[in-house]
């Protein structure tokens, strides 16, 4: 399962974001016979949210990985700009949307005040 813990301040502004696992929707539904399309599709996302929010929007970030376990922190060194803020709701937005249709088993996406 993946679990995406979405890290805000008491104030509700994103300050960055955490990804762990592999959602292993393809072994269990498809007996690990085809690509695991949701794992893309949240790796795809995530990590274009980053290069975006980096290149793009020209923010500050902090990442750390480890593609074999499936884990990306991100750190928000400074309050985003709105654009950035934008980019931010539309990756959760669609995440919480992948959530509901292939299920909670496999990718919950969280909210953390920091």
């Amino acid at each position: 399962m993946t679990t995406i813990i979405i890290r805000k301040d008491n104030n509700n502004a994103y300050k960055g974001f955490i990804c762990m696992g592999h959602a292993e929707y393809a072994r269990k539904r498809l007996f690990g016979k085809s690509p695991d399309i949701l794992c893309s599709a949240i790796s795809v996302l995530v990590i274009s949210t980053i290069n975006s929010l980096e290149e793009l929007a020209g923010e500050k970030l902090s990442v750390a990985s480890n593609e074999e376990t499936g884990f990306i922190k991100c750190d928000f060194e400074g309050i985003l700009q709105e654009k950035s803020i934008f980019l931010m709701d539309s990756m959760v937005f669609s995440l919480e949307n992948l959530s509901k249709k292939y299920g909670e088993q496999y990718l919950q996406v969280k909210f953390e005040e920091v």
